[in-house]
């Protein structure tokens, strides 16, 4: 098999997530989840997907589709495809799985993948991390990761953009 072949293959949607799902639950693998727009990978990125990925056995990376993320972050984002930044997210040695969800939240996502570890970013607070209520009643943990300070797409963005 080839690079780009075992890239593609990290890369699913709803459906095709759920027999891998039924492989590593019937395995008692741990199961974490996060999600974000990931749109120019950085430093801040990769410590935390990695932190993200060494608390269970298999990460998932809910990635915001193109319209999602300009819903979010305006008409200039994302400054890379969709296709671009689920290529590089699977391309992640720690990265498990990579699915596009083009809901205004990745509510449906955490539902569909009952994680047994939702992350997100210390600049939530467990109240306000969508789908935590759902992992905590059933059973998951909500865990929340410190960014590395100075590293954002935001500052890159502006950066770039002068």
């Amino acid at each position: 098999m080839n690079w780009q072949e075992s890239i593609n293959e990290k890369i699913f949607n709803a459906e095709s997530i759920k027999p891998p799902l039924a492989r590593w639950r019937l395995k008692g693998q741990k199961i974490v989840f996060t999600n974000g727009c990931f749109d120019i990978m950085h430093l801040g990125h990769i410590s935390y997907l990695s932190q993200a990925a060494s608390l269970g056995d298999k990460l998932i990376v809910g990635l915001n589709t193109d319209r999602s993320v300009q819903a979010i972050k305006g008409s200039q984002r994302p400054i890379q495809d969709e296709k671009s930044r689920s290529q590089i997210m699977a391309s992640l040695a720690f990265v498990s799985a990579v699915i596009l969800f083009d809901n205004d939240t990745p509510l449906n996502l955490i539902e569909l993948i009952r994680p047994e570890i939702l992350v997100k970013g210390g600049d939530y607070t467990v109240e306000t991390v969508v789908g935590a209520d759902f992992v905590i009643k059933n059973g998951g943990e909500v865990k929340l990761l410190e960014f590395i300070p100075g590293y954002s797409t935001s500052a890159l963005e502006k950066k770039i953009r002068g």
